[in-house]
């Protein structure tokens, strides 16, 4: 079956104005006779063209539900759907190639591919998501996100707030409906933090993208326009702000 066909296979009828939908989502990691439990019954919905972000501390369920809606994890119980996806029935090669075309993932690390230059990185994660660009099409994406000039360089050559925004410049390569970013200013100092989520912030207002954002600090998560907050596994709160 061609991955179009076992994509709509996939599909769930739904509101078009829903970007992520969780129902119910456990996630449990069992190792020899040690149980944890990372999730526990999660529901949650998130509009198109939203700002989320998501707060808890270490081990509140997170990363594990950034992952599982990246498609490289999977629900032990419940449904993840994203972008009209059902990731929960997808396996492992379904989920690689529908979220490539689906969601963009920024690391905390940047995660750009380190013996390719920042010019062939982003046209390389356009290729992968059977969106190729040009160079022209490639250096004025560079120069949006501030690094023209700095297309040969390779990530060791550039400084942490740039190797984000090499990794930003290679997901608005492959023009994502949604946006899902990791602790991406945690290790920036507030100055490069505070210009590299101005950015995140304008390309989601530009774009219309759905951005969600996990994140430990207060004032980050206020430029989003809802907080939702995970403690053990679970929402505790989820308020809206603007």
């Amino acid at each position: 079956m061609v991955v179009a066909d076992r994509a709509a296979s996939l599909a769930i009828v739904g509101s078009p104005a829903t970007a992520i939908q969780l129902a119910d989502v456990m996630r449990v990691y069992r190792e020899v006779d040690i149980e944890t439990i990372a999730l526990r019954g999660i529901d949650l919905e998130v509009a198109r063209g939203e700002f989320v972000a998501l707060m808890g501390r270490s081990g509140s369920g997170k990363s594990t539900l950034l992952q599982l809606l990246a498609g490289s994890d999977r629900p032990t119980a419940g449904r993840v759907i994203v972008d009209g996806i059902d990731l929960s029935r997808a396996d492992e090669d379904e989920r690689g190639r529908l979220r490539g075309a689906h969601v963009g993932i920024v690391f905390q690390s940047g995660n750009l591919i380190p013996f390719l230059d920042l010019e062939e990185n982003v046209q390389l994660s356009a290729e992968l998501a059977g969106r190729p660009i040009d160079r022209v099409g490639t250096r004025a994406i560079l120069q949006r996100v501030g690094l023209a000039g700095r297309e040969r360089h390779r990530p060791s050559q550039l400084s942490g707030g740039e190797q984000q925004r090499g990794a930003l410049a290679a997901i608005l390569a492959t023009r994502p409906p949604i946006v899902l970013a990791d602790e991406v200013t945690g290790e920036l100092d507030s100055t490069t933090a505070g210009r590299l989520l101005d950015l995140l912030v304008e390309v989601h207002r530009q774009d219309g993208m759905t951005l969600l954002m996990a994140t430990h600090d207060p004032h980050v998560a206020a430029r989003a326009d809802r907080i939702i907050e995970l403690r053990d596994g679970r929402v505790v709160a989820d308020r809206r702000i603007r």
